[in-house]
C-alpha cells in the first residue's frame, strides 16, 4: 500500500497555488496525489507538476456532479463523464470518482437502483473506450451527506456487479463506512477485487488518523488480509501543518 495526499485540503496551508501542492507532496516523501472536482482547477499546471515530480494522480471526481438515480439528469451526467474523461486523458488516465446523487422521495429503492445501473452501464462504456476506470463512492448520510442515495458499501458493490464492467469499481472510504456503522471486513470480504481505491480519515471529525476512535492498525491489517495493496488516499481535513499531519497519519497507520 502507498499513500496519496488529497491536495484539496493537504498542503493548502503552505501552498496556496494548487499545482504547487503536488511539489509539496513530493517534498513530503509521497508518491501520489488526488483531488476533488477538476473544472475549477488549473489542469495545465497540474499536468506540468505531475510531469516534473513524477507523482501519480490516483483520482479526481466526475464533474459537474449529476444524479445517477434521476433519469432526468442522465444526459447531463453522461456529458459530465465525457468531459471529465477528456481531462483524465491529459492527466495520466486516473480513476474518476462518481457519487450517486440524492434519494428521490416517493420512488422505490428498486427503481432508483435500476436507474443507477442504467446510467453506470453507459458511463462504463465511455470509460472503457477512454481506458479509464470509474469508481463509485458510497457517502455517509449521518454527518456529511444527508439525503444521499448511496450510503451502503454492500449496495454499491451489488450495483457494480450488476453493471458488470471492468471499468467500474469501488472507492471505499473508511470514514464514511465507519460513520454508517459498517463492519469493514464483513462488507468487503470476498469482494476486495472490486475495490480500486481506499481513503482514510478518522471519526469523529474527518481529520487525520490518530485524532479519533478508529483502530488504524486493525484497519490496515484487515485490508492486507483481505488482499488490498493499492493506494490509500489521505482524504481528511488536517488539524496540524500538513507535513506534521502526514507524519501523524503515518504513525497512526504504520504506512
Amino acid at each position: 500500500m502507498y499513500l496519496s495526499a488529497c491536495i484539496e485540503w493537504l498542503f493548502k496551508d503552505s501552498a496556496p497555488d494548487f499545482a504547487d501542492r503536488i511539489h509539496a507532496a513530493k517534498n513530503a516523501g509521497l508518491s501520489a496525489v488526488e483531488f476533488h472536482l477538476w473544472d475549477d482547477k488549473p489542469t495545465d499546471a497540474i499536468r506540468a507538476a505531475l510531469d516534473e515530480t513524477g507523482l501519480k494522480l490516483t483520482s479526481f471526481c466526475v464533474g459537474p456532479r449529476r444524479s445517477l438515480v434521476d433519469p432526468a439528469q442522465h444526459d447531463e451526467f453522461l456529458e459530465a463523464v465525457a468531459a471529465t474523461l477528456e481531462t483524465a486523458k491529459t492527466l495520466g488516465r486516473p480513476p474518476l470518482v462518481v457519487a450517486s446523487g440524492f434519494t428521490r422521495e416517493g420512488v422505490s429503492l428498486e427503481e432508483q437502483r435500476a436507474e443507477a445501473v442504467k446510467a453506470l452501464k453507459q458511463a462504463a462504456a465511455l470509460a472503457e473506450e477512454a481506458g479509464v476506470v470509474l469508481v463509485l463512492e458510497p457517502l455517509n448520510t449521518i454527518v456529511s451527506h444527508p439525503g444521499m442515495f448511496l450510503s451502503s458499501t454492500t449496495l454499491a458493490l451489488d450495483i457494480i456487479e450488476e453493471v458488470g464492467s471492468d471499468h467500474l469499481r469501488l472507492l471505499y472510504d473508511v470514514f464514511h463506512s465507519n460513520v454508517m456503522g459498517e463492519d469493514m471486513e464483513a462488507v468487503l470480504k470476498g469482494r476486495i477485487h472490486l475495490v480500486q481505491h481506499v481513503q482514510f480519515a478518522d471519526n469523529p471529525g474527518r481529520n487525520e488518523p490518530g485524532t479519533g476512535t478508529i483502530d488504524w492498525p486493525a484497519v490496515v491489517a484487515q485490508l492486507r488480509t483481505l488482499g488490498y495493496d493499492g493506494g490509500i488516499g489521505l482524504e481528511y481535513q488536517p488539524t496540524l501543518p500538513s507535513d506534521q499531519s502526514i507524519a501523524q497519519a503515518r504513525a497512526a497507520t504504520g504506512l
